[in-house]
């Protein structure tokens, strides 16, 4: 019998079981798809405090994920790094002092070592300015942190299993039944598990959970709110970022992405299913088309797009008109059964990749009041894989990196390291020429990452490996993305599902 089960493979159930496991705790997670193949793979990319948070006067959220977002810097420096936002001041929407005002807020309602601090700019006499239109005289200059967020999910899981859990993805929780003061869940691969108490993690589809132990419930703990970004050949070629007002009231994010190109986004959309949010848009291409183009001189259409993607938020539902306006911190709901003492179940509502692992600890408390005590908080100390150097210490690991592989070229180092960091050599081992990396498919995919994937991170599918472990198919002509199928689907005819520490 498992201590506990966890539903989700997105951020949140990742992070539970990866501290759980950590205490001692025998510890089962079961994904029905990939992990983060939802909201979790479907961020903006940010690692934030949430700047537009505090016009809702949400301080104690703000506080809370800027209090994180340094914790998870150092935790893992290989796929989070600082990021500077330029915020221009626009005519006619908020007034410089109300931004300088939030800036300064910012600036001082979390702990902050290593991130500098907000500057203004005269934007006509600065870089930072240049693609900008000319209207745009002032603005500021902040700081927040960029992730890759699918990785921060797989790395999760990866030290997950290597504490003990056992992960079993594509396989679904069919069933949930209380017996005799347990769970008993069935499982999509035909097995059926039993469990002290269950994490329901399941993100866009925590209702759908809930229903399968409460027949007739019927009501929508969830509010679910589509976000769409679009992908467009890189606008500028600074290093920075930029945060845009608009007419509305919303802000979108312009990021360099993938160094060849800038990221847009995100809409906000109320949506009925999570099957409703898998997709951008017309009208919300045109919104980000137009975002963009109120700020940059350089203007884009639709089909300057390359890429898009969607993903569903699953926000607590506190019924606030205005979607932007819902809450984005974590709700916690426990139901212990109709008895009081049956078998415990803890539903995660909202919540925000920056607070996961504060989210995580959270939970825990909650699990060692049903289970007991077992293991103290170690999350915020602990490196994830390939993150065990220090933030400023990039460049001399890149370096070492560099004198291992003098024959693989900087370029193709460099980005694996900012996908492997101090794992890169286990990856790549004793390989001395770039043939001996086997097939190359395009992109900057080889085999022999293809293979590490497969063997070390959980990749079953091409698309887990293009699209969320690696952003290698972004820089895929269609037709290599299909021979890479065509080679998968030869290589791997029948790859398992699960892995784990018996």
């Amino acid at each position: 019998m498992y201590d506990l089960l966890v539903i989700g493979g997105g951020i949140n159930g990742v992070g539970v079981a990866r501290d759980a496991a950590g205490r001692g705790y025998k510890v089962l997670l079961v994904e029905k798809e990939d992990l983060a193949s939802h909201t979790s793979s479907a961020s903006t990319k940010l690692i934030h405090g949430g700047l537009r948070y505090l016009e809702h006067y949400d301080f104690a959220l703000v506080r809370k994920a800027l209090g994180e977002r340094e914790i998870l810097l150092r935790a893992a420096p290989h796929i989070i790094w600082p990021l500077r936002f330029i915020l221009p001041v626009v005519e006619g929407m908020r007034p410089a002092w109300l931004l300088r005002l939030g800036l300064f807020l910012y600036d001082h309602l979390g702990k902050r070592e290593l991130l500098p601090g907000t500057d203004t700019l005269r934007l006509r006499h600065v870089r930072e300015g240049a693609p900008l239109h000319h209207d745009l005289v002032t603005g500021f200059a902040y700081s927040d942190c960029w992730v890759d967020d699918a990785r921060l999910v797989a790395l999760n899981a990866v030290d997950f299993v290597a504490r003990g859990g056992e992960l079993r993805s594509r396989t679904a929780c069919t069933g949930l039944q209380r017996r005799d003061g347990h769970w008993q869940a069935e499982l999509g691969d035909g097995t059926s598990v039993e469990a002290r108490k269950i994490i329901n993690a399941g993100g866009p589809f925590v209702d759908r959970i809930i229903a399968q132990y409460r027949a007739h419930d019927e009501a929508a703990h969830v509010r679910l709110v589509k976000g769409s970004h679009i992908i467009v050949p890189r606008l500028h070629d600074g290093d920075w970022a930029y945060m845009f007002q608009q007419e509305d009231g919303r802000i979108i994010f312009a990021i360099p992405y993938e160094e060849a190109f800038t990221l847009i986004g995100t809409t906000e959309v109320s949506v009925g299913t999570p099957e409703e949010g898998t997709a951008i848009s017309e009208a919300e291409t045109a919104y980000l088309v137009a975002a963009a183009n109120r700020y940059f001189l350089h203007d884009i259409t639709a089909d300057d797009v390359v890429w898009s993607y969607a993903g569903v938020r699953p926000l607590y539902e506190d019924h606030a008109k205005d979607a932007s306006a819902v809450t984005r911190d974590f709700v916690l709901a426990l139901d212990v059964g109709e008895g009081g003492s049956d078998a415990p179940i803890l539903s995660i509502f909202g919540g925000k990749i920056t607070t996961y692992r504060e989210l995580a600890e959270t939970v825990l408390e909650r699990v060692e009041d049903a289970l007991g005590a077992q293991g103290a908080p170690w999350t915020a100390r602990a490196h994830l894989p390939g993150g065990d150097f220090a933030v400023g210490d990039i460049a001399v690991e890149r370096r070492k990196l560099e004198a291992a592989y003098p024959k693989l070229g900087k370029a193709y180092l460099h980005r694996l390291f900012r996908c492997y960091g101090s794992k890169t050599n286990i990856l790549l081992g004793d390989i001395a020429m770039f043939s001996e990396l086997g097939r190359d498919f395009g992109g900057g995919l080889t085999e022999a990452e293809v293979r590490y994937l497969v063997a070390q991170e959980f990749a079953r599918a091409p698309d887990d490996i293009l699209w969320r472990r690696t952003k290698c198919g972004l820089h895929m002509r269609g037709e290599e993305r299909a021979a890479f199928a065509d080679w998968f689907a030869v290589e791997y005819p029948d790859i398992p599902t699960s892995s784990g520490v018996d």
